[in-house]
């Protein structure tokens, strides 16, 4: 087992990681940028290293910063988090030429499966049901057109190297398609310096189903269930639950089989996530996420698995600490991001923290590193916090979410708290009867009527 970890991350994913290293005797490095140098990571690790100024850039992506601060530390092994460099195969590599361990996938891996396009025929090579779509990218308009004759309308128009929603075009017919297709090519190559894009059936009701998988050296592969992300603002998740009110034992034992061989057939190591859009009993792959999620506390509760414990006993070459028939699905879980913005207009709100109580009570789990006095800076993502709670079926857990948000109290800045608590009174979220469209559906419905 390793003696020292840096953590390559900030804010509350740097503090998780820090606490199971804590509970595993695992001494811990924290870096940070000037703007975060009063942040709590850099308070409750063992030792910190400032890795340059505010933008990210320049610190939390400054891959020859962090590996200098790794060796004049000491540290054996670098926790990536989520987000930055998390998805990096580049910096998977450069972390083992320099002889110590990147907590995570094969940097194979993490290139096979953060190009879409090689993700989605990979997948499918290996057993797991993929959306119809275009064989491989469409470079022109007749390219297009000529793809769409088999895959139909309306059609989704995705950036290969894409993600969070950017390079994402629908056509609904063959009129609108040209203009879709160049719209998504021009903002592909603006966000990700790739303008490939490809096209997929476009599903009209779906849910985001994900299931959450981890792999060890020693040839284990176990599937954690499924989480139900279908609660999306510009593809952005915003609520998580587990298990999902649509998705009945066997259909979960049926799906996370095909997921465990797949896994199984590639050699993956560590934890990751199969996306799917499930429509009238029919799952679709969308993508592979090859990291920690930041829903992974859900899975956490309804398993009893620290999923970021294990990932370190895996990188230390260690086998999984249960097997499949360990796991069992128990009660409910419901998170809910908490991000620094206006609930209604969702305009970002940086600034300093005048007061903050933390939700507590039997259940209920709160990931966030702030505090009082804090000041959030400008320069990063707008989550401060996830609010994650847990009860013995879904009404216990709606309940006792709603209970939480009644108790948090963050002053000083604007959160989407509010937009949780007049969710909770809406009876589609209730019911569990909600697909990923319905919260724009909502949030415009919301707009008409102020």
């Amino acid at each position: 087992m390793f003696d020292k970890i840096l953590i390559a991350n900030r804010g509350e994913i740097a503090l998780r990681v820090i606490r199971a290293c804590k509970e595993m005797g695992i001494a811990t490095v924290a870096v940070h940028s000037e703007a975060d140098r009063h942040a709590m990571h850099v308070h409750l690790a063992d030792e910190s290293v400032c890795i340059g100024p505010p933008a990210a850039s320049k610190s939390y992506l400054n891959i020859p910063s962090i590996i200098a601060a790794a060796e004049i530390t000491g540290a054996q092994a670098i926790h990536p988090g989520y987000g930055f460099l998390s998805e990096n195969a580049r910096f998977a590599e450069i972390v083992g030429a320099h002889g110590m361990t990147f907590i995570g996938p094969k940097p194979e891996h993490i290139r096979l499966m953060g190009d879409k396009i090689t993700a989605k025929q990979a997948s499918k090579d290996s057993g797991i049901p993929v959306v119809p779509g275009s064989d491989g990218g469409v470079a022109t308009v007749e390219e297009a057109l000529a793809a769409a004759e088999h895959i139909g309308f309306p059609l989704i128009i995705k950036a290969a190297a894409g993600g969070g929603g950017r390079g994402m075009k629908v056509a609904k017919d063959r009129e609108s398609l040209s203009e879709a297709v160049m719209s998504a090519q021009s903002e592909a190559a603006a966000a990700f310096g790739d303008g490939t894009v490809y096209m997929e059936r476009y599903l009209q009701k779906p849910r985001h189903i994900e299931i959450q998988v981890i792999a060890d050296s020693h040839g284990n592969v176990v599937h954690l269930g499924e989480r139900d992300c279908s609660l999306q603002r510009r593809h952005q998740k915003v609520l998580e639950e587990a298990p999902s009110p649509a998705i009945d034992d066997a259909a979960r034992d049926k799906i996370g089989k095909v997921v465990v061989d797949a896994i199984r057939k590639i050699g993956y190591l560590g934890v990751g996530t199969i996306e799917f859009l499930y429509e009238d009993g029919e799952f679709f792959f969308i993508e592979m996420n090859t990291r920690l999620q930041v829903e992974h506390p859900v899975t956490e509760f309804v398993t009893g698995v620290d999923l970021v414990r294990e990932q370190i006993r895996i990188a230390a070459g260690l086998p999984l600490s249960f097997t499949q028939d360990d796991i069992t699905i128990k009660g409910h879980s419901i998170e809910v991001r908490v991000n620094a913005e206006n609930a209604r207009t969702f305009v970002p709100s940086p600034g300093t923290i005048t007061d903050y109580h933390a939700p507590g009570g039997l259940g209920v789990r709160m990931d966030s590193a702030i505090y009082n006095g804090y000041a959030i800076p400008p320069y990063y993502n707008s989550m401060v916090g996830k609010l994650i709670v847990h009860g013995r079926d879904r009404l216990e857990a709606l309940a006792r979410l709603k209970r939480a948000l009644s108790e948090i109290v963050v002053a000083g800045i604007d959160t989407t708290i509010p937009l949780f608590v007049d969710l909770l009174n809406e009876k589609d979220i209730q019911s569990g009867d909600y697909n990923i469209h319905w919260l724009e559906n909502w949030i415009k419905a919301q707009e008409a009527g102020a």
